[in-house]
Order: structure tokens, then sequence, then C-alpha cells
């Protein structure tokens, strides 16, 4: 879809980290992936429901 290369992810890379630091970046990640858990757990609930 938007066919980035290494350099081009280098790049936003570089960019990302400027603007909100390496510190906040992993307290992002961390977040994030505990949503996507809890999005999961709630599908898994709904199935359930559903049968």
């Amino acid at each position: 879809m938007f066919h980035l290369g290494q350099t081009e992810l280098l790049v936003l890379l570089v960019i990302v980290i400027l603007l909100f630091g390496v510190g906040r970046i992993g307290k992002i990640a961390s977040e994030l992936g505990s949503s996507i858990r809890a999005f999961k757990s709630g599908l898994g609930e709904e199935e359930t429901k559903e049968q």
C-alpha cells in the first residue's frame, strides 16, 4: 500500500523520536499493547455472548 523502504522507515523513526522522545515512545507502545489486548478480550467476550 505505502511501499516504504528501509531509508524512509529510518527517517520516520528519527522524526518520531525527535517529536516524542525515547521514554515517551516506550510508554505509548505499552499503552497501545494493553489497549489491543483489552480490545481482543472484548471481542472474545462478544463472541461467547452471541452463541
